[in-house]
């Protein structure tokens, strides 16, 4: 298993195709390797050492994907999403300890703001016009060039926070160790060789996109062709000049797919799929179904978080269970009593271990003493998810266990009532969640998206899931929506739904 991330491109052949991108020509693993050395000549001739922290706020593209591999491969990143406020990278540039930020030629947003608020180096990017992912960058301002060095195995290659829907965001740092190996698991789970090619729809300020499509690929000698974003509008256009053996996305963004695919059936006859991969949120069984018959090819559905630097557990390519999200595909998988430090048979606390898992969050020793405890001679991290294996060693989830529904003391799991709510005929997606009840503590309500061209009523959907489960899972209110609410990486957040829409008032 590759020691550090740099060693993941070091034994692919020079001309390769690595990086590719709309309209430009594909940069090579020989190509690659070589902008690694000058990217690290670059950052040390900036001031920023094998230790120092970079933050990259930079759009979605073949840019994003090499400026992270490259100088995670000399130093610390942080990738930041394009969208945010200037408060907000105020507050992550300062958290991150950042001391250098990589910015597009000619920015001049609100991360460059917050960037000069902390004194941080201003690093621009100059890109490459015609080769995919190739740039260089150029230090503004007078700088102190750093000492050379190379990152060893448990050095920090990349800090991420983690969303922080109900607390203050907690810092995740992995090693270089974490990333070689969650990106062999990764190429390994998915039988990745050189001549796969992922198209890449992912944001790259994620770890899904960064782990998955880009290191996982790279790990394996195959190509990533970089959209500019995730545009339903664009996607077989984009997946008819990459000509991709497989993508990953999060469930969201399958179900735009699925609604332009019959329109698009000459691309997918003729840029036929190996696989399609589903991470990030639970995959509707109904969609992966839907998916598998669209595409005619397996859907993999994956299940990984920032601290497991992605990747835990994965459906085999042999055999897919819909509503699992597969074995232990990484790190040893396996089930926590929910209050006491010790493993269990049977519903409790999905825990992990192994060489992809942080070595903890960055100070923060009462998150630290909470997600992680010995057991068996093993250290072992919460993963805040409930669920059971079976015995093929499948994961099954119940949900979130700060989602779970806690309905005057009857625990209601929000992924069951969405599998029932799918299959109406004409709802396209759904979202349960907890809306508060002054009585019950909490209620069951649900937000759902219509199939274009179907129709239906709050009442007509509260009576079909009536026929399908017991009276206290079923939506109390069932909210027709356009398009559900969604974060960052196009999940639909289930915690803070009832703010959103507007429901707490009226409770």
């Amino acid at each position: 298993m590759a020691g550090t991330f740099a060693d993941l491109m070091a034994a692919h052949p020079e001309a390769a195709p690595a990086i590719g991108a709309p309209s430009k020509d594909w940069l090579s693993y020989g190509g690659l390797r070589a902008l690694s050395q000058d990217v690290r000549g670059q950052l040390r001739a900036a001031g920023v050492g094998p230790q120092d922290r970079v933050a990259i706020v930079l759009p979605n593209g073949a840019s994003m994907a090499t400026a992270f591999v490259t100088v995670a491969g000399a130093a610390t990143t942080a990738p930041l999403n394009p969208s945010y406020r200037e408060d907000e990278y105020a507050f992550y540039l300062e958290d991150l300890k950042a001391k250098a930020i990589i910015l597009e030629a000619g920015y001049d947003g609100p991360a460059l703001a917050a960037a000069r608020r902390f004194g941080l180096t201003i690093l621009r990017l100059l890109e490459d016009a015609q080769t995919a992912g190739l740039f260089r960058l150029e230090a503004e301002g007078a700088v102190t060039a750093a000492e050379d060095g190379t990152p060893g195995p448990e050095d920090i290659a990349l800090i991420l926070h983690t969303s922080g829907t109900t607390s203050r965001p907690k810092i995740v740092p992995l090693m270089q160790s974490n990333l070689a190996a969650s990106a062999g698991h990764i190429a390994g789970s998915l039988a990745l060789t050189p001549q796969d090619r992922c198209l890449n729809v992912m944001p790259l300020f994620h770890i899904h996109g960064l782990l998955a499509a880009v290191s996982g690929s790279l790990s394996a000698g195959a190509s990533v062709f970089c959209a500019p974003g995730f545009n339903a509008l664009n996607f077989f256009a984009q997946m008819r000049e990459a000509r991709p053996t497989w993508y990953t996305a999060v469930p969201t963004m399958h179900q735009a797919i699925l609604s332009r695919a019959p329109r698009n059936s000459d691309v997918i006859r003729d840029v036929p799929l190996r696989f399609l991969r589903s991470s990030s949120a639970s995959l509707p069984a109904q969609v992966m179904a839907q998916l598998a018959e669209t595409f005619d090819a397996p859907v993999i559905e994956a299940y990984g978080m920032t601290e497991a630097a992605h990747q835990m557990c994965c459906n085999p390519l042999e055999v897919q269970k819909p509503g699992s999200v597969g074995v232990a595909a990484g790190p040893e998988v396996a089930i926590a009593h929910e209050a006491e430090n010790r493993l269990i048979d049977g519903v409790g606390e999905v825990v992990i271990s192994g060489p992809n898992v942080t070595p903890g969050y960055e100070a923060n020793p009462e998150a630290n003493a909470k997600n992680f405890f010995e057991a068996g001679g093993k250290r072992w991290f919460r993963t805040g998810d409930q669920g059971a294996l079976d015995a093929d060693g499948f994961l099954s989830l119940t949900g979130r266990l700060k989602e779970i529904i806690n309905r005057g003391g009857e625990k209601v799991s929000p992924l069951e009532v969405d599998g029932v709510l799918m299959d109406h005929p004409s709802v396209a997606q759904c979202v349960a969640f907890a809306l508060p009840h002054p009585k019950l503590g909490e209620e069951v309500a649900a937000a759902v998206v219509l199939r274009e061209g179907c129709a239906a009523t709050e009442q007509e959907i509260r009576a079909f899931a009536t026929e399908r489960m017991a009276d206290f899972k079923v939506p109390r209110r069932v909210v027709i929506l356009e398009e559900i609410p969604k974060g960052a990486t196009g999940k639909m957040q289930r915690i803070g739904m009832a703010e959103k829409l507007g429901l707490v008032a009226a409770t």
